[in-house]
């Protein structure tokens, strides 16, 4: 039976492999949007699949370390917190999915000029993300704290969006097809985000002991 600490090194690492496929997945749907290029959604297909296996891998591995060795305190934060993270990530390739499956939807269609700045909106979204895989590797909390803060802004830039593409589509400025594939960018985006911080939250629990979901006295 090999030790349980190099059992757990063994899952994070799976963790990480599976965020830097959710990392590399957002980024190219992203790429495939801004640059109008079909050929990207390749790579996210392929990242998808890997995810998926490994969403199962993970989930497998830390139940089988829960039950056979029954950690206590720090250990046992581990184990669920990465259970969580698991999970997040999983959702976190299906939204990337999504984004590149909507860029290729509208390929078809004339380009659109609109003021709603996606490729902006995806940057600060790809920081949180990277920045709460940093915080669990790091176990860094003032990391995990950044990505919370960012959450807001990037509600605020989705209700924006969504209220410019709606006047656009009101005002015949923009096909109805067309604005209704750019708002399920936009949200799919804020979802990543949610996801991101649902990963630092986390990363909080894990260090602290601390469940600061619903206390706004612990952020």
């Amino acid at each position: 039976m090999r030790p349980f600490v190099s059992e757990l090194g063994e899952l994070e690492n799976k963790i990480l492999e599976m965020g830097g496929l959710v990392e590399t997945a957002i980024h190219n749907s992203i790429r495939s949007f801004a640059e109008r290029d079909e050929s990207l959604m390749a790579g996210i297909r392929e990242a998808e699949d890997r995810i998926n296996a490994l969403d199962l891998e993970i989930d497998a591995f830390a139940t089988r370390l829960l039950a056979l060795y029954q950690p206590v305190a720090k250990d046992l934060r581990f184990l669920t917190s990465t259970i969580k993270i698991n999970s997040d990530l999983e959702r976190m390739g299906d939204l990337a999915f999504n984004i590149g499956h909507r860029s290729l939807s509208l390929l078809n269609r004339p380009a659109v000029n609109l003021q709603v700045d996606v490729p902006h909106m995806s940057k600060i979204v790809e920081s949180m993300v990277r920045k709460s895989l940093d915080a669990f590797v790091r176990r860094d909390e003032e990391l995990a704290r950044a990505v919370l803060a960012s959450d807001d802004e990037v509600d605020e830039l989705k209700r924006s969006g969504s209220r410019e593409v709606i006047g656009a589509i009101e005002q015949n400025r923009v096909a109805v097809a067309s604005g209704f594939d750019i708002i399920l960018i936009i949200h799919n985006l804020e979802r990543l985000a949610d996801h991101a911080t649902n990963i630092a939250e986390d990363v909080l629990f894990l260090i602290k002991g601390v469940d600061v979901r619903h206390n706004i006295n612990n952020l």
